[in-house]
């Protein structure tokens, strides 16, 4: 570990480099709801303990609240106009093709752990998912000492592009269902092991919302996972670590009294309205895995391909919809929310608290929610998740005040 009084700057911020074992994670998913029923019902003692007697605050995520912008955010330390990920998947307005984020291509600038890296810090970035891991890994895959591979595919790791190999035999079982609670915790497990054998300095551990889009705060599996989480997190504050812990997103439920989901299928509704226009509607939470979600979310992007000369009138029009929240147009919408301008539609439409937005229905499968109760994300009413410190802050005067985004969380880690 370099010596005390290093730094380095990433999007105008200054980040000290650790003088102690630092992790940093980001449970998937993690409303406030989920902590304040662990902590009430000591289902979560060590994260309690966080908010008693080290740091706790409410923070807004970066939008749409969704999983890789946020990531992202979070390890730049900055919301989505620095780094240009603004969802999980985009049209491209130059060719019209659409694009799943799968790898770093999209991406730009730095990220705090690659100059970390770059000072000699050995960095763990473990992700659930492999995307994910794909679109963190820029700069730190490549550094020496350091390792970066998901519990996805921990059967396929080598030494030359994940800093690591043989995963599966050296924790000692093989990687989980992508479709399950234990893909989260095998992170964890495999952090808490890095840390025991003092292979990594900044740990980076980022987890999957499998359990959270399926059950609800107080739900016996909801209770189980957090309350496996947070003897995980209890084991990395033994073993010495600062541990501070965020979310990339909250999670609502999106159902009507009868338990169907409350969806708008947008594009149907323009395109019978408008059919001039030409109207596309892309779902920016469509990734890999969405048989637990349905490619439903509550933001999209609206597209004119043919014709913008309605653009005025679909606009007021969305306004009026029962579904929907807020609507603004692409350039505005940036602005608002800090998201890069050539990434953006024409129209951004969020949609209420209790409901869901699609493009064409046909496009959605929905087969995967027979058995639960839609709970999804990507609107302003899942903005709001945990951020937590295992010791307070040195400085406590910071936190009057402040308005605390997710993406301060490496700030608080390694700063105070």
């Amino acid at each position: 570990m370099s010596s005390a009084g290093a730094s380095v700057v990433v999007h105008h911020r200054t980040y000290k480099v650790p003088t102690r074992p630092t992790v940093v994670i980001c449970v998937d998913g993690f409303d406030p709801e989920y902590l304040s029923a662990g902590c009430e019902d000591d289902i979560t003692p060590h994260m309690a303990s966080f908010v008693n007697s080290g740091f706790h605050a409410t923070a807004k995520c970066a939008m749409p609240s969704l999983t890789n912008p946020n990531n992202m955010s979070i390890i730049t330390g900055a919301p989505t106009c620095a780094h240009g990920v603004s969802g999980n998947y985009y049209l491209d307005k130059m060719t019209g093709e659409e694009h799943m984020v799968l790898d770093d291509s999209s991406t730009t600038g730095t990220t705090i752990l690659e100059q970390l890296a770059k000072n000699g810090v050995r960095i763990a970035a473990i992700t659930a998912k492999d995307k994910l891991r794909r679109i963190i890994n820029r700069g730190v895959s490549t550094s020496k000492g350091s390792i970066c591979f998901s519990a996805q595919n921990a059967g396929e790791c080598t030494e030359l592009e994940h800093g690591i190999k043989d995963v599966e035999s050296w924790i000692g079982r093989a990687a989980p269902p992508q479709y399950s609670g234990d893909l989260s915790l095998f992170v964890l497990d495999a952090g808490i092991k890095l840390l025991e054998e003092g292979r990594a300095d900044v740990f980076y551990l980022t987890l999957s919302d499998y359990i959270q889009h399926k059950h609800a705060p107080r739900s016996a599996e909801a209770d189980e996972f957090m309350g496996e989480i947070d003897k995980r997190i209890g084991d990395l504050v033994n073993l010495g670590a600062i541990v501070s812990v965020t979310g990339d997103h909250g999670m609502s439920d999106k159902c009507d009294e009868a338990g169907k989901p409350n969806v708008l299928f947008l594009e149907d509704v323009l395109q019978e309205k408008w059919p001039e226009a030409g109207a596309r509607i892309i779902c920016p939470i469509t990734d890999p895995f969405v048989k637990h979600h349905g490619a439903l979310g509550g933001f999209v992007r609206v597209y004119l391909r043919k014709s913008k000369a309605h653009i005025k009138e679909i606009l007021e029009f969305c306004r009026t919809l029962k579904e929907v929240e807020v609507v603004y147009a692409g350039e505005e919408a940036a602005a608002v929310f800090e998201m890069p301008p050539d990434r953006e539609g024409d129209m951004v439409v969020i949609a209420t608290e209790k409901a869901v937005i699609g493009g064409r229905e046909d496009e959605h499968d929905l087969k995967g929610l027979e058995d639960h109760r839609l709970r999804t994300h990507g609107g302003l009413s899942e903005q709001a998740v945990p951020l937590l410190r295992s010791e307070p802050l040195i400085d406590a005067n910071i936190v009057e005040g402040r308005a605390w985004r997710n993406f301060d969380i490496f700030d608080i880690a390694l700063n105070h």
